[in-house]
């Protein structure tokens, strides 16, 4: 029963991003559904795999390395949760794109084992919008800064802009939160940094997702709307 439980619950995320993006004018092309695994016992990706998902999310490093070994190698693994420097150099050569990057120390320890690797890794700025002390991410006020610094880098590109949104009952409660990371991409943008592009707008979880693909999200991250509620591993 659970693969089929699987696959519905991905038909209906998909359903919802293709009705939502056709109500504000959206190519569904431009949204890429990351189904959140951490903490998923392989085989229930293999279901989502079955299905067609090729968008993988891991909070942590030694789950998704283990994922990675066991998985389809055509899998593209996205690193969402915090990223601590000592841990940088197992994933640097494995992950997709890197949402969690929120300091220049981070992006440095990256850039410095990507060329060890002779690999270029794509990351994300992770921008805490609501200035929750529970969350990492730089500030409004830092990220542009950041992103110069970052780009000074090697074997190191920004693709966008990554946040955590509150914990709401109304996912309208954080269209700001979403509408204000948006603007920030603009914003830097315009700033024509080598190196550096804002494509990429990784926001919005299974509570809030259509809200942010209406403000302009283009990877969208469901966990509990994909696999059910989390299993923690003993």
């Amino acid at each position: 029963m659970e693969d089929v439980t699987i696959r519905e619950n991905i038909k209906a995320v998909e359903k919802t991003i293709a009705v939502t993006c056709r109500e504000v004018g959206r190519d569904v092309q431009e949204v890429t559904l990351i189904a959140v695994s951490k903490t998923k016992p392989v085989e229930m990706l293999q279901e989502a795999y079955a299905y067609g998902c090729r968008d993988f999310g891991e909070n942590k490093v030694q789950e998704l390395i283990e994922k990675f070994e066991e998985m389809p190698k055509d899998i593209r693994w996205h690193m969402i949760g915090h990223l601590q420097r000592n841990k940088v150099k197992y994933i640097v050569d494995k992950v997709y794109l890197i949402h969690s990057v929120d300091s220049l120390r981070l992006a440095e320890e990256i850039s410095k084992e990507a060329v060890k690797k002779d690999v270029c890794v794509k990351i994300l700025v992770e921008v805490n919008v609501a200035n929750e002390e529970t969350k990492f991410g730089t500030t409004c006020d830092e990220v542009k800064q950041l992103v110069y610094d970052i780009a000074k880098l090697p074997n190191i590109r920004v693709k966008g802009l990554m946040t955590i949104a509150p914990f709401v009952e109304n996912a309208e409660e954080n269209r700001p939160i979403f509408s204000k990371l948006r603007k920030i991409a603009v914003d830097i943008m315009k700033e024509n940094i080598d190196n550096i592009d804002m494509e990429i707008l990784s926001m919005g979880m299974t509570g809030d997702y259509t809200v942010a693909i209406s403000e302009g999200a283009t990877c969208v991250r469901v966990g509990t709307g994909i696999f059910g509620l989390r299993q923690y591993m003993s």
